[in-house]
């Protein structure tokens, strides 16, 4: 099943979508299905031809008109256009020079283009083959296949695109192809199958925190599995592989990061910035760095890198106007814009160190908030966008790392973090709740004695409220906050008075818990109305581990009478 193509005819479907979305540039064929640029430039005299199975646009069609291709042939999702199609196109797209077959090495494109190309002689029409052999996870010697062409076809043809415009000839344009190829090479990596369109399921399964290494534009496995590591050691390691397969050249690259089709551009820029950072190791310049999703398989997530070693002349070509559907990033770094940008020293900080202090506290939730992160990230995708574990933890490992630096007290640390680097709306709120706290953190190991400590909550509490106008009963953090005050500020029985941080998270804890029964009226939850009815808010969760932490360190025995973090938060 797909969730949203048409039932019949989805590709010519999609074919008409896109001459509408460029008016006036793309004419569309029915029978048999392929597109033509209708201006093409003037003194181009041999037309460039591509094509293969749809699920990987904005390729080819998006290559479509001046400084790019005269005719695409698209078959259906990931399987080869007909031979009739490639035909008939190429009758369209001709020049008096002839035509120019642009195909990824795929068994079922190559055979269709060839048969293609046999008929088009057959008639006279003088025609030519540039053989895309980019993905360097299929090179492998006892194979009579060869590499599969993957993304670099993306660079080819930019640039033949540009060359053609120049009125390059046939033979021209073959050997051009044939170079750029020989100097491209591509590997993926992804971290979640394609959706099926007939099944509406995965195409295949990956455990949680692993990676296929290697993998095809059609959905194919990678060529082995790993372990998913931090992505600028990903990045390393890719490029250094595509090192390793780069024939030698020049000392300036073309980078394509190439979204597989569910890879956000966030991503996809982060991971430019960290490719710029291996290619200055590796000694070569990027001239241009281009990331984007440009050759996908339909909604994989994952992405690949694209490295083609430039020669004289190159640059000019990729820099070329076009007017195409896609507009390819087309201006050049100067070496000072390639350089990888200097690294930040860590210079002083404001916070003023205590001797030890809340730092064990600061441990200890850094460790509590990294077990029950992926939690918290799942109840705030029920209720809200799904960020608010990595914020939590994000915020805490800032602390750790001042702390670390400064000598900082932790719980002064935290408000530091929290105020000045983590973004949000929670993230701002917990850090006036920890500075209040920081305020009554003795500069010892000692507990901040009762009175102090309801003092500040009350304190963080009234802050919370003045700036985010939460109130009890609104489904927030306050209703952790609020009866963990109240629990503070009550001396009425030995037990509390004996283990007060315990008598407060315990109050903290039911405070959160008593959420799931909300209907939120702060915040992004308050969004989804009755929806989010049954599930307790993630930040009085993270208010009531808080205080599970500080009774961990400073009531050890009366602690052991907490729920585990691991239970309050699974829900």
């Amino acid at each position: 099943m797909s969730y949203f193509l048409p039932e019949t005819d989805p590709v010519l479907t999609a074919a008409r979508g896109l001459a509408l979305a460029h008016p006036g540039l793309i004419e569309v064929h029915s029978s048999p299905l392929y597109l033509r640029a209708r201006a093409p430039h003037p003194e181009r005299t041999v037309g460039l031809v591509s094509g293969g199975g749809s699920g990987h646009e904005p390729l080819h069609t998006g290559l479509l008109g001046r400084g790019g291709l005269d005719a695409v042939c698209p078959g259906e999702i990931f399987a080869s256009p007909h031979n009739r199609q490639i035909y008939e196109a190429s009758v369209a797209a001709a020049g008096s020079g002839g035509v120019l077959h642009i195909v990824k090495n795929y068994t079922g494109d190559v055979i269709n283009f060839q048969i293609a190309a046999e008929r088009l002689r057959h008639d006279g029409i003088p025609v030519a083959r540039v053989l895309v052999d980019d993905d360097l996870a299929t090179d492998a010697a006892d194979s009579a296949t060869g590499r599969r062409g993957t993304a670099a076809t993306v660079v080819v043809e930019k640039l033949l695109g540009a060359a053609a415009d120049r009125g390059a000839s046939l033979e021209e344009l073959a050997a051009l192809g044939a170079e750029i190829v020989a100097r491209s090479r591509s590997v993926a990596v992804a971290a979640r199958a394609q959706t099926s369109p007939t099944t509406g399921n995965p195409a295949f399964t990956l455990d949680p925190g692993i990676l296929d290494y290697g993998v095809g534009i059609h959905g194919e496995r990678g060529t082995r599995t790993i372990a998913h590591p931090p992505i600028d050691e990903l990045v390393r390691r890719m490029t250094d592989d595509l090192f390793d397969a780069l024939p030698a050249g020049s000392g300036e690259v073309l980078a394509v990061v190439n979204g597989l089709g569910a890879t956000t551009s966030l991503e996809l820029h982060a991971i430019g910035a960290l490719l710029n950072e291996r290619l200055a190791a590796h000694g070569v310049r990027p001239v241009a760095i281009v990331p984007g999703t440009y050759t996908a398989a339909l909604d994989m997530a994952g992405f690949s890198l694209t490295l083609t070693r430039l020669e004289e002349g190159w640059a000019e070509l990729w820099a070329a106007p076009t007017d195409t559907p896609l507009v390819l990033p087309h201006r050049t770094l100067t070496a000072d814009h390639a350089a990888p940008a200097p690294s930040q020293a860590v210079g002083p900080r404001t916070v003023e160190p205590h001797a030890q202090g809340s730092r064990a506290v600061l441990d200890r939730y850094a460790l509590i908030v990294t077990q029950v992160r992926d939690n918290l990230t799942r109840l705030d995708q029920l209720v809200g966008d799904g960020d608010f574990g990595d914020n939590l933890a994000g915020g805490v490992r800032r602390a750790v790392k001042l702390a670390d630096e400064t000598g900082a007290d932790g719980m002064a640390a935290l408000a530091e973090a929290f105020l000045n680097e983590v973004g949000g709306t929670s993230g701002p709120l917990f850090g006036l709740l920890f500075q209040h706290l920081a305020a009554v953190s003795p500069a010892d190991d000692q507990a901040p004695a009762r009175a102090a400590l309801a003092q500040a909550a009350e304190a963080a509490l009234a802050a919370v409220h003045r700036v985010g106008g939460a109130a009890l009963g609104d489904c927030t953090l306050v209703d952790a906050l609020a009866p963990t005050a109240e629990a503070l500020a009550a001396d009425d029985d030995a037990e509390s008075a004996e283990a007060p941080l315990t008598s407060a998270a315990q109050a903290a804890v039911r405070g959160a818990l008593a959420t799931a029964a909300l209907r939120p009226r702060r915040g992004r939850a308050s969004y989804v109305g009755d929806h989010a009815i049954g599930v307790p808010d993630p930040g009085a969760l993270a208010v009531a581990l808080l205080f599970v932490a500080m009774a961990d360190v400073h009531e050890p025995t009366w602690a052991t009478r907490l729920p585990a973090p691991g239970y309050i938060t699974l829900h």
